[in-house]
């Protein structure tokens, strides 16, 4: 049995209070980490931010998804980077895009403590040897690599679970109905973190975190 996942519930709210009351109850339900979606504020700017992740004061991921890879973010994407390379300095994991430009996504990593690599396709799930290649790409550059992608059919959310069968220190993501059960199978394949939500699902297919942890406790001793 591999080593006991985090879950993790994102915070997606547009007010800092409301981010604040969130991450409070999601706490209270049993969240080992939170992820901070930047990209749903009214109006981020660095300040607010960073005063949002030392406020909350609990480990977290830090993420400012794009708006190409079913992120909110509507400003400039060097202003997108400014703020997650400020998140960078109070919390624990940054969340970045593969595709994010290389001279920008080296510095969001360097600045970073855990840097987290990701690559999202809400259209399709890609062939095994591409999503291979995708994941090579992030553990070349960054601490954890993650990919979460569309199935199609129950075959597509297999090639999920063979990818993570074949890497380590990898969260892998089958999205949907379809793939609501890798969610729960993935950190049996090894995935370090698993994604549960505590009231709206911030990515199709995501279960609530009570269910979440009735059902990894049943899996194993965790």
């Amino acid at each position: 049995m591999p080593e006991k996942p985090m879950i993790c519930v994102p915070i997606f709210e547009k007010t800092h209070d409301y981010v604040l009351k969130s991450a409070k109850k999601a706490l209270e339900m049993g969240a080992d980490l939170l992820e901070f979606r930047i990209d749903a504020l009214e109006e981020p700017d660095a300040d607010k931010v960073r005063d949002i992740i030392e406020t909350i004061d609990h480990p977290l991921i830090a993420t400012n998804r794009m708006s190409g890879e079913g992120g909110f973010f509507d400003g400039s994407e060097e202003e997108r980077v400014e703020i997650l390379l400020e998140a960078a300095k109070a919390s624990d994991f940054v969340d970045v895009e593969l595709k994010t430009a290389e001279k920008c996504r080296s510095k969001i990593i360097k600045a970073s403590k855990t840097s987290i690599v990701s690559f999202h396709d809400f259209k399709k799930t890609p062939p095994l040897k591409e999503l291979l290649d995708v994941v090579k790409a992030e553990k070349e550059i960054g601490d954890i690599a993650k990919f979460a992608v569309m199935p199609e059919d129950i075959k597509d959310t297999l090639v999920v679970l063979e990818v993570l069968s074949r890497v380590q220190n990898t969260i892998g993501i089958s999205m949907g109905d379809l793939g609501k059960y890798t969610r729960i199978v993935a950190p049996i394949f090894g995935s370090p973190i698993t994604f549960a939500s505590f009231n709206r699902e911030s990515a199709p297919g995501q279960l609530d975190i009570e269910s979440t942890k009735h059902i990894l406790s049943k899996i194993g001793s965790w």
